[in-house]
């Protein structure tokens, strides 16, 4: 296993025997099975630009159904404030310049977070028996970690994805930074953000596209309107009404 796969088992609290276990399993030509099973642990990727109000329609989809929310940006945010993570400053370096954490790093937090949240035996609708929901928010970024993450963790069942223009992205980004207190909520990042978006985040829609599994949410409007059309689409998602790709 090369040195810095090592380094990030560490700073993720990996026990270093079952990564090396791993290592080993992946030698042979039998494909490795996903952490969790999809037909229990139920998986929708929240996309969009930055500002399209991702995390704000995640707050209210809780709510409604019970999801565990997850933003993986917030995870990378946590793990560069942890004392001692030996990744903490490589994550703020990225964060800051508008680029992608290395996936293995992204991957594993969310891994363990849903691992966490199945442990806690929460209650409702969608968690008994071994059973989860989750909202994994603003991840996948980029095709190779949309692949690691469905062959590896889990794969997602559906991709709900915010559209919206740039400049209204802009101004909700540059309203926010006035309270958010988050080191990429300047002028500068958030355009590099944009561009990394086009660059690496579209591709992945399109991917989701030809699988049928992307429903289209116009975030232009306001917060309620936009809840409305969220809860349709994800309503008859658990309903078996949602076939091939949807636009509200």
């Amino acid at each position: 296993m090369p040195a810095i796969f090592d380094k990030i088992a560490d700073a993720l609290h990996l026990n270093k025997s079952a990564a090396a276990a791993e290592e080993k399993a992946g030698e042979t030509s039998a494909p490795k099975a996903p952490a969790f099973d999809k037909s229990k642990v139920t998986v929708f990727f929240v996309l969009g630009g930055p500002g399209a109000g991702k995390g704000t329609q995640c707050a209210n989809l809780v709510k409604d159904f019970g999801f565990c929310h997850l933003s993986a940006g917030d995870l990378l945010r946590a793990e560069q404030n942890r004392e001692g993570s030996q990744y903490g400053e490589m994550i703020r370096t990225y964060i800051r310049e508008g680029q992608i954490v290395p996936m293995e790093v992204t991957v594993k937090l969310l891994e363990n977070a849903m691992r966490d949240a199945l442990a806690e035996g929460r209650e409702g609708e969608g968690w008994a028996d071994g059973r989860g929901r989750f909202l994994v928010d603003g991840f996948p970024r980029k095709m190779d970690q949309a692949e690691k993450f469905d062959e590896e963790v889990c794969e997602s069942s559906l991709v709900l994805f915010f559209t919206t223009t740039e400049e209204e992205m802009l101004k909700r980004l540059l309203e926010r930074a006035k309270t958010s207190g988050r080191e990429d909520d300047n002028e500068e990042s958030i355009k590099k953000r944009f561009r990394v978006y086009k660059e690496q985040t579209m591709p992945v829609i399109e991917h989701y596209s030809k699988q049928g599994k992307v429903a289209t949410i116009d975030a232009t409007a306001t917060i309620d309107e936009v809840h409305e059309k969220a809860k349709t689409v994800v309503t008859k998602f658990f309903a078996g009404d949602v076939g091939r790709n949807v636009t509200v």
